[in-house]
């Protein structure tokens, strides 16, 4: 009777969990959402703690409170444009938990247990380990402390094929050898499995970061599920498994949107020089009215690029805005909304088109909008909109590069060759608010800027932005 009451309770547990993800989907739903699926785990770590016998219940509680107390000071003091480096970290202690809870658990073992519980533990050891390292470089790469650019070395895969040999080696060893050495086989194998995730990691650049990130919150999952056949609490391996198959199917959603392989990334296949991204002018093929303008000799426009790109949004009917990461590290995100705001008072048609990268991890400029109280049934994902641009008078940009970059579909050999693009270079008129017209984390060279139909507002996103919408006032 009892067993029976426990399954019934881990089950309604595991049911607002579900239901909690299952929220996230919509803007409105998500912050219901989180709450519900953060009582879920706090239940579930409640019923895990209650379920084992426990030598110091004041040494669980004070390390349950340790780490809550930390979470929360962390992740307070975290802004929007952080958040992606502070994903990336709590991968990272996901991680480094199962990874150590694997290894007390191996050193724990008797000559008698199951050959699955033992393999199951050295699978989280791995995992965990791979899912630490890895995670290290792209919050490194996220809060900007290590180069963005992917880092390839000399036969980068010759070392991760050494790796992955001394980590079969030492995990045979580990099952078979003496007791005796075992600490020392965990501490070896944990230091190549990370040192594993960070040769996988550093070669991933930021075009490539949010497919990176995703899978790594599914490995996270995968060693936590491990960690639950260790320590026999289905609770664990029920939550971890989830956290994996949301990751891996959110992974598989991200490599598609890309056009892109993970394999393919994982292994550098997509890394290219920077001088090789930037094709001759010449490769490029122009727009129509470019070339038209091309054969006659270049006026100067007339007036400030501010009272044009003013006129040219006060003649546009149809409007599409386009965020970008810039506008993330800009805090530009209530500006933009203000302005949007402001059109639809205007009585535009207004609509916001998000790319799956326009940022450092999936569904970043989503939450951005979302926290600037963005009307949700403006947002849009590229295969919804992207055939409207032909019928738009205008698109605003603000902060976005890569995503727009018609060299993407029309040049091979560079890094983001054949990743789909948000088509603003179809629409009648274009204003970018960018920081500078130079090429994004790709490298690659962006002819949108030269197109004549385009109007630069170059220099901080929050400040043109601002002055965009004082002149629509």
């Amino acid at each position: 009777m009892k067993m029976n009451l426990l399954l019934l309770v881990d089950l309604l547990v595991l049911a607002i969990f579900l239901v909690g993800i299952a929220r996230f989907r919509s803007p409105r739903a998500a912050r219901s959402g989180n709450i519900g699926v953060a009582l879920a785990v706090l239940a579930a770590i409640v019923i895990s703690v209650s379920q084992n016998p426990l030598h110091s219940l004041v040494i669980v509680a004070l390390a349950l409170a340790a780490g809550s107390a930390a979470g929360w000071y962390i992740s307070r003091g975290v802004n929007m444009t952080q958040i992606p480096a502070l994903v990336a970290f709590q991968n990272g202690a996901g991680g480094l938990a199962a990874a150590i809870v694997s290894a007390v658990e191996l050193a724990r073992q008797t000559p008698g247990t199951s050959c699955v519980v033992e393999g199951s533990a050295v699978l989280g050891l791995v995992v965990g380990a791979i899912t630490f390292g890895g995670s290290a470089v792209a919050g490194g790469k996220l809060a900007m402390l290590l180069r963005q650019a992917p880092v390839q070395l000399a036969k980068h895969n010759w070392y991760l094929a050494a790796a992955a040999a001394v980590m079969v080696a030492l995990t045979a060893a580990l099952l078979t050898g003496n007791s005796a050495w075992a600490a020392g086989l965990t501490a070896g194998l944990f230091g190549v499995a990370g040192l594993f995730g960070v040769a996988t990691a550093i070669r991933v650049g930021g075009a490539d970061m949010p497919v990176l990130i995703s899978w790594l919150n599914a490995l996270s999952g995968v060693a936590a599920s491990f960690c639950g056949i260790v320590v026999q609490n289905r609770m664990v391996i029920a939550c971890g498994a989830t956290v994996a198959a949301s990751g891996l199917i959110l992974t598989h959603a991200m490599c598609r949107a890309m056009n892109r392989h993970l394999g393919a990334i994982l292994t550098g296949s997509t890394v290219r020089h920077a001088q090789d991204a930037s094709p001759p002018a010449e490769s490029v093929p122009q727009d129509a009215a470019q070339t038209a303008a091309a054969s006659e000799p270049a006026a100067a426009p007339a007036g400030t690029p501010l009272s044009r790109a003013v006129a040219a949004v006060q003649d546009a009917q149809r409007v599409i805005i386009i965020p970008g990461y810039g506008m993330a590290l800009a805090h530009a995100q209530f500006a933009v909304v203000n302005v949007a705001n402001r059109l639809c008072q205007l009585g535009k048609d207004v609509k916001f088109a998000i790319h799956p990268i326009a940022g450092r991890m999936p569904g970043h400029m989503h939450v951005l909008l979302a926290e600037a109280d963005a009307d949700p049934d403006l947002l849009f994902d590229l295969p919804e909109i992207n055939g409207e641009f032909p019928a738009t008078d205008l698109v605003l940009i603000v902060g976005a590069c890569d995503v727009v970059n018609p060299a993407a579909i029309r040049v091979e050999g560079t890094p983001i060759s054949g990743m789909p693009i948000l088509a603003a270079h179809e629409a009648g008129q274009v204003v970018v608010c960018n920081l500078d017209d130079q090429p994004g984390y790709s490298g690659v060279h962006n002819p949108l800027y030269d197109n004549p139909k385009t109007i630069l507002l170059l220099g901080d996103a929050q400040a043109t932005v601002s002055e965009l919408l004082q002149a629509l006032n």
